[in-house]
């Protein structure tokens, strides 16, 4: 069947942020009097959110009586830094157009909340398709689950059958799954060093943003058939 939509995770598939973040852990690890992470740690953690990165950085279990004051400052840290050294990985930016000039039709999927999500891809001058940005807050239940993934396919006015999903976590590949659609790994993307990708059951997997588009054209044009697990293309 062939492809009508793509459909983004946003942090670590679509735009590198990690920058920003590790900027920001290391800000609030300084302001506590504790040596810098290494900015390979901080990447790696990005896509696990702001709980799991003041873990990271401070030990701390998530009843720790300092969890929650260390995790508002760093999402106010964060939210100052917002959109400053943010970039699109390499090759994002020539799928998109790819995206565009075939009419495919395009959007974002995230569990990044609207608050830091709209105004990151407005600053970053993005344009999803019918302004397709699926956040948590729009929707009862996030990722894995495949309300946002059926929300975003109903606004592009596209089947989950004709849509790939691309993203760097197995939650994201779990959505795809969950909800029908085609999708492709982001080896490209923060992917912790005791995750194993090739267990994650995506039909794809990608080292870049450049091998997405063969393999859109390969679906369009009826020559690829895509088997759950098929690994890297």
């Amino acid at each position: 069947m062939s492809v009508d939509a793509v459909l983004f995770d946003l942090d670590g598939t679509l735009v590198d942020t990690a920058p920003e973040f590790v900027a920001v852990v290391n800000q609030l690890l300084h302001e506590n009097a504790r040596e810098p992470l290494a900015e390979e740690l901080i990447r790696n953690c990005v896509s696990n959110g702001s709980r799991a990165l003041v873990t990271l950085a401070f030990g701390f279990a998530e009843q720790h009586a300092g969890f929650d004051p260390m995790r508002l400052r760093l999402l106010e840290l964060y939210e100052s830094e917002l959109g400053t050294h943010s970039i699109l990985f390499a090759g994002m930016q020539q799928l998109l157009d790819a995206l565009q000039r075939d009419n495919i039709r395009w959007g974002i999927v995230t569990n990044k909340p609207s608050r830091y999500a709209i105004p990151l891809i407005e600053r970053m001058g993005l344009k999803p398709t019918n302004d397709v940005i699926i956040c948590p807050d729009h929707v009862k239940q996030s990722k894995p689950h495949p309300e946002p993934m059926y929300l975003a396919a109903k606004k592009l006015d596209c089947l989950p059958a004709r849509t790939l999903y691309v993203g760097d976590h197995l939650r994201d590949i779990q959505a795809g799954r969950n909800a029908g659609m085609r999708t492709i790994a982001a080896l490209y993307g923060y992917i912790e060093e005791a995750e194993d990708p090739a267990g994650w059951n995506a039909d794809y997997s990608v080292t870049s943003a450049s091998e997405i588009y063969p393999i859109i054209q390969s679906l369009r044009s009826n020559e690829g058939f895509s088997t759950k697990g098929t690994g890297h293309v």
